[in-house]
């Protein structure tokens, strides 16, 4: 149990990420693979996608980012999350979920819920295994506006929904230590 509480509080969003990795890209993208292999999607539906934006890519992607938002963010900002290593993208796939819908009326209103629930499954579990690589990430939200600039630079379906960017790199500066929290406020044990 040490093992997962201490992946789990390692866990950090971690803003000062540099291009240096401690593994190589094969590592990286072979141990996402694995992970969106192995995370839980109901229905076994596999509504999750993934892109990995690496090298000139990942310039591209911040670059884009930055365009889409026509000055409206930060440069400062936009290059922070630029100057990491790469950015792994989170989708689900809108047809995937349509299909259920169709073979499955009974559930329709929830197949939406549950791809969601199995991308944030996803983005914790690729955030934990990126962190016990000795690799640091944060998550971004710049999505919907985004979505047709990155559609368009990844060449994906128009099915896909962006839900979450997520920069990752080397480690070029520990965040600040969590304040204590009195769980209990948020964990109740009924018995």
């Amino acid at each position: 149990m040490d093992a997962i509480y201490s992946g789990l509080a390692d866990r950090r969003s971690i803003y000062a990420l540099g291009k240096d990795i401690p593994v190589s890209d094969d590592e990286v993208t072979a141990a996402i693979r694995r992970v969106t292999e192995l995370v839980p999607d109901a229905f076994n539906m596999k509504s999750q996608r993934v892109v990995v934006a690496l090298g000139e890519k990942q310039d591209a992607l911040w670059d884009a980012i930055y365009d889409a938002f026509g000055g409206k963010v930060a440069r400062e900002k936009i290059d922070g999350f630029k100057a990491a290593h790469g950015t792994v993208l989170y989708f689900y796939d809108n047809a995937v979920i349509s299909t259920m819908q169709e073979n499955v009326p009974a559930y329709a209103s929830n197949f939406p819920v549950w791809a969601l629930q199995s991308n944030g499954m996803l983005q914790f579990s690729v955030w934990t295994t990126l962190r016990a690589m000795g690799i640091g990430a944060n998550l971004q939200h710049y999505n919907p506006v985004i979505d047709d600039t990155v559609k368009e630079l990844f060449d994906l379906p128009d099915t896909y929904v962006l839900l979450a960017q997520m920069p990752f790199g080397s480690i070029e500066a520990q965040p600040d230590p969590k304040p204590a929290e009195d769980v209990d406020a948020r964990v109740v044990i009924a018995r």
